[in-house]
This record gives C-alpha cells, sequence and structure tokens, in this order.
C-alpha cells in the first residue's frame, strides 16, 4: 500500500493513479467513509488524461487508527503531507461533505500558500458550519449531533446501514430507488474505520467554523449542493458559502440529496469536468 507518515507519526494511506506529468485532481472524502468513495469519480477522471489522487482521512478507511487528532487543522495539515510528498502542483481539490471543510483549511492555510492549488470545489459541503450559531442561525441545533454520536456509540454497525439506507442518499424519500450496493458500500467504508475517529469526528465537521478560511481562497471555487440535501442542509451552507468566496460559482441540483456524487454521478461528473477544463 502506499502510504506517508505525518511529523506526529500517522500513517495516512493514499492512492495515486495516471500518467504522473497529468494535471492532479485531489479528491477528500466525507465522514466517516474513505477514499474508495470516490471510485467513480477517479475512474472518469483518469479515463480522461488527467492524474488522481485520493487518501483516506487518519482514523479511516486504511490510515492508522490513532487516538489523537480527530480534529479539521489534523486533517488539512495531512493532506498537505500527502500533497507534499507527492510535490502536487496545479491541483484541482474536490471535497465532498466533511471533505469539503478539509478541502476549504487545506487551501487556505496550505495549498495557496505553497502555490499548490489551480482550483477547488465544494460538494454538499458543511462549510461554513453546521451547529446553529448567533453568526449562522440557520444551523443545526446541537441536539442532532449529540443524536449522531448516542446512535454510533449504542450500535456503529446498525448506525452505518440506517444512514445510507435513509436520509444520505435520500432512499428515504417516496417513490426513491434504492441502491442495496451503495447502502453495503458505505457501511464497508464505514465499519474499517476507527469508532474513535468517528466519533470525535462529528464535532469536528459540525462545530468547527469555516467562515475565514473561506474568505482566504482566492482561487476559482465552484460550490456543488442538492436543495434535498437531508445531511447538510443547503441554506445554512452552500447558500452561505457563496457570501463568502472571493472566486465563487454555485450550482443547485433541484431534489438531489447529500449523497449525490453516488446517485447522480452520471450528472455531476461533467460538470465537475467542465469546470475543471474551463
Amino acid at each position: 500500500m502506499s502510504t506517508v507518515t505525518t511529523p506526529d507519526g500517522v500513517e495516512i494511506f493514499y492512492k495515486d493513479w495516471g500518467p504522473k506529468e497529468a494535471q492532479p485532481i485531489v479528491f477528500h472524502h466525507g465522514w466517516p467513509l474513505s477514499s474508495d468513495d470516490w471510485d467513480t469519480q477517479m475512474l472518469f477522471f483518469l479515463a480522461k488524461g488527467f492524474r488522481v489522487i485520493a487518501h483516506d482521512r487518519r482514523g479511516h478507511g486504511r490510515s492508522a487508527q490513532v487516538s489523537e487528532g480527530h480534529d479539521v487543522d489534523h486533517y488539512a495539515a495531512d493532506a498537505a503531507v500527502v500533497m507534499q510528498h507527492l510535490d502536487l502542483r496545479n491541483a484541482v481539490h474536490i471535497g465532498h461533505s466533511t471533505g469539503g471543510g478539509e478541502v476549504a483549511r487545506y487551501v487556505a492555510r496550505y495549498g495557496q500558500p505553497q502555490g499548490r492549488v489551480a482550483k477547488a470545489v465544494l460538494v454538499s459541503a458543511v462549510p461554513p458550519i453546521m451547529l446553529r450559531t448567533a453568526a449562522y442561525p440557520k444551523g443545526l441545533p446541537i441536539d442532532v449531533f449529540d443524536g449522531l454520536r448516542a446512535a454510533l456509540a449504542a450500535n456503529r454497525s446498525q448506525f452505518f446501514l440506517d444512514l445510507p439506507g435513509g436520509p444520505f442518499y435520500g432512499f428515504n424519500r417516496e417513490g426513491a430507488q434504492v441502491v442495496p450496493g451503495a447502502i453495503q458500500n458505505w457501511w464497508r467504508q464505514g465499519m474499517a474505520g476507527s469508532a474513535k475517529a468517528h466519533y470525535e469526528g462529528i464535532k469536528a465537521f459540525s462545530e468547527t467554523d469555516f467562515t475565514d478560511d473561506l474568505k482566504a481562497i482566492t482561487v476559482p471555487t465552484l460550490v456543488l449542493h442538492g436543495d434535498d440535501d437531508q445531511i447538510v442542509p443547503i441554506d445554512a451552507a452552500a447558500r452561505e458559502s457563496i457570501k463568502l468566496l472571493a472566486n465563487g460559482t454555485l450550482k443547485v441540483y433541484p431534489g438531489y440529496p447529500h449523497g449525490m456524487l453516488t446517485t447522480h454521478a452520471d450528472v455531476i461528473n461533467p460538470d465537475l469536468l467542465a469546470f475543471v477544463q474551463g
């Protein structure tokens, strides 16, 4: 397996496919998944001649199940270690959900200052902040996240079936075409990771304020969100993020769920390609 070790001794797994001289597309996965969640996009861009890279966040997938560092500062720093190890330049960074927050912090803190980033994409992403605050009253109450923690601690395996089987992919909507393989793959990825990383990751994705990161990003940034996202509601997320980005474009998909990269890859992938090539 391809891995790199961070300064604090954490082994991070990554995939690096395609010609080394091609423009790199870097994918940042959501909670509690792994780089495998990007298989469809990675194969799509690989076929278009790009170099595609994705890593497993610490405590997730095949990366080390360490006790500490399950916060966005460490997530972004770990990503920076991978990018420096591969010496990626002119890269497009695409993040889904929690991965969108990771992209925002990585680009603002490391990618832009190091001159490594060409563009960024936030898909169904958590910024600016999921938790309801005085500055962001459209956010979700802390009770929602306490409920996620309680469900995970009580029976993580069942919770990791219920979430993709319901709101994540919109399979709880009337008339939805349920895809058992998508649910099983979500469960498989989730259960490969650490319960502690997942438990503490809930605080990371819900309580981190990305306002300053978004304000600092100057590269072209595409914000994609479904207006039926039951996990990261669009009004508290994409519609607020776009106000803070200096060079942002918002595209809204009517009726699409949080996991639209899986359920509607046939639509999302060409849109991503158009932005990368634009």
